[in-house]
């Protein structure tokens, strides 16, 4: 296959497409890694398998999630139990409706059999990456599977890495490991910015999302600062 410049030809990639994705991965590649290591160490601490980690990491695949999740993992699963954790981990992936629907254009002429599969390995860094290489004229599809190729890759080996680990690791918090979430996707904000009128849209969501945290406590500050952040985001839509 070959690339082209022209959408309405159809989705077409190439092997320098795929290469391409993969150099534009690459910088990525430490936050990544650290932050698998997180989560297999995370895994491991709370007394996940190795195998039950490994099955998460794979078929689940969407690490601050499966972070909060683990933390607040109960020790009985009651059913008011399981449906607050999945209030909790259908917040936070909810980002993802909206990231896969903007590379509709883009993938959506794929068939069916080829494009689900691969919205499994769509995650914010490759998003970001295929949504730079789309504004500046870029086609080849071939750049978005390079990069969640190698990114998926990363985050697997990082994970079984940080289980294998994870269990000489007594206390996170004492190397840092508690704050590679927070530090990972503020750093995946700043290709994101589009002034400081969208940005009031984050302001408001941190400042309820501490304020939440501060009076109540628990994971609830997730689901405030998400709420508010998108109201806010909406409103300033509305009047543009």
């Amino acid at each position: 296959m070959t690339t082209s410049s022209n959408d309405s030809l159809g989705p077409r990639g190439s092997l320098a497409g795929f290469i391409l994705g993969v150099r534009y991965a690459l910088p990525v590649l430490p936050g990544m890694i650290v932050f698998g290591l997180a989560t297999g160490a995370t895994a491991a601490r709370k007394s996940f398998s190795f195998l039950d980690s490994l099955l998460m990491n794979l078929f689940v695949y969407a690490g601050m999630s499966q972070l909060v999740a683990m933390e607040v993992w109960p020790e009985r699963l009651t059913t008011a139990a399981l449906g607050a954790l999945a209030l909790l981990c259908a917040t936070i992936n909810a980002r993802m409706l909206l990231i896969t629907a903007s590379l509709q254009p883009w993938l959506g002429g794929l068939s069916p059999w080829k494009i689900y599969p691969a919205l499994h390995f769509a995650v914010d860094p490759g998003w970001i990456i295929s949504m730079r290489y789309r504004a500046e004229g870029g086609s080849d599809i071939g750049v978005f599977f390079g990069s969640a190729a190698v990114l998926a890759l990363a985050w697997m080996s990082a994970a079984v890495a940080g289980h294998a680990l994870g269990a000489l690791i007594s206390d996170p918090r004492r190397y840092g490991i508690d704050l590679v979430m927070p530090v990972f996707f503020a750093a995946m904000l700043i290709p994101l910015w589009r002034g400081p009128r969208r940005g009031l849209a984050w302001l408001i969501a941190g400042a309820v999302a501490l304020a939440v945290q501060y009076a109540f406590g628990g994971w609830w500050f997730i689901v405030a600062g998400a709420v508010a952040g998108s109201v806010v985001g909406g409103l300033l839509d509305d009047v543009e």
